[in-house]
């Protein structure tokens, strides 16, 4: 009889996070499944469409609230996995499940506990705030029961290492595998009014605040032939009421609402700079998508950017909190003017480390 994997994911219903689970499980169809039988908890199955031969389990109830969830992660998965047996149980969802397992692995990409919140994400986002401060309590819990915690960058190890008093060999970095590294180059037709675009949910730690500023700023110097894109619509929460009641009166920007990957995909092309001021993330994967189309990047002068960038000669790394600055680079784009580009540099990792799904399961399923 076959191995098995688990994959535990019912959390992980939209951005950057079903990314990587969608990611994940189609290396596993296409490159496991032949020596392991993989079962694969997911929210909803049409996320999922084209998998042959990964079995899908939905359990939509785990995230109807923090109490599913919970009772899943810490309980029900026990009486699975011991009815399953697996070799290793890898989970998405943050949290390391109370599980029976030769190997338990854990994927940590909520940054939310090293980020100090304040007074106004409380009336933003209430829930968030909350779940904010009993986070770092949540990864706390089973930790050590893990063979290995997966994190995405460098920062958050030295965090998970610093906070959790967790081996270094334990954590992997684990960079997000971007399937499409080919460089499409500057040959697509540029529209006459220049597009910015930012994809992001709407998050406080996301700054939409400050492509607001920018805009006002242009806006009151009679810039036109701009266009900025965010992709939220002001209905998700109070934050995103707030950041669309910011921008009225604005004719630059236009609000799309949550878009999925093919509709990123269509911006990405149109788009003439892509737009990422947020000032906290595990890795930022729009920075990793929109390099393959060598057009120019505006982001946060923070360390999880610089990681996440890398190598490459068409980006500005700004002050987040500065709108000021923002708008003149802004201005620069849309005149054609001459833009002075950072310096960037590779980030070199210490073992253990993967950079693409099959070097991270060579690493989980060693001798299994």
């Amino acid at each position: 009889m076959k191995k098995v994997i688990i994959i535990s994911g019912a959390n992980l219903f939209s951005g950057g996070t079903l990314s990587i689970i969608q990611d994940c499980l189609q290396y596993i169809d296409e490159n496991l499944t032949a020596l392991y039988r993989v079962i694969a908890l997911v929210n909803d199955k049409t996320n999922f469409v084209g998998l042959k031969n990964v079995e899908l389990i939905e359990i939509p109830k785990a995230r109807n609230s923090y109490f599913h969830r919970l009772y899943y992660e810490y309980f029900k998965y026990k009486s699975l996995s011991r009815k399953w047996r697996p070799s290793l149980w890898f989970s998405l969802n943050d949290m390391s499940s109370n599980v029976f397992a030769d190997t338990r692995a854990v994927y940590c990409h909520n940054p939310s506990p090293f980020r100090k919140i304040t007074a106004r994400d409380l009336v933003d986002q209430p829930k968030l705030f909350f779940f904010s401060l009993f986070y770092k309590y949540v990864y706390r819990i089973n930790i050590h029961k893990n063979s290995y915690v997966v994190v995405q960058q460098k920062w958050i190890k030295e965090q998970f290492v610093h906070c959790f008093n967790l081996h270094r060999k334990k954590v992997i970095v684990a960079n997000p595998h971007n399937s499409s590294d080919i460089t499409i180059g500057d040959s697509f037709r540029q529209e006459e009014i220049k597009i910015f675009f930012y994809p992001a949910m709407a998050r406080p730690f996301k700054n939409f605040e400050v492509i607001i500023e920018a805009v006002k700023i242009l806006e009151r110097n009679g810039v036109k032939d701009f266009t900025v894109v965010l992709t939220i619509s002001g209905l998700e929460n109070n934050y995103a009421k707030r950041i669309v009641k910011q921008a009225e009166g604005l004719n630059n920007i236009k609000f799309t609402g949550l878009l999925d990957r093919n509709e990123v995909e269509e911006y990405y092309k149109a788009a003439v700079c892509l737009l990422f001021p947020s000032k906290l993330e595990t890795w930022g994967l729009p920075i990793t998508e929109f390099k393959k189309y060598n057009k120019t990047i505006f982001l946060a002068d923070l360390p999880y950017a610089k990681e996440t960038l890398g190598l490459y000669d068409k980006a500005v790394f700004f002050d987040q909190d500065s709108g000021t600055t923002l708008a003149d680079l802004m201005y620069k784009i849309i005149k054609g003017e001459h833009i002075n580009y950072s310096l960037t540099c590779q980030i070199t990792y210490d073992s253990p480390y993967s950079e693409n799904w099959k070097e991270l399961f060579d690493i989980l399923l060693d001798d299994k």
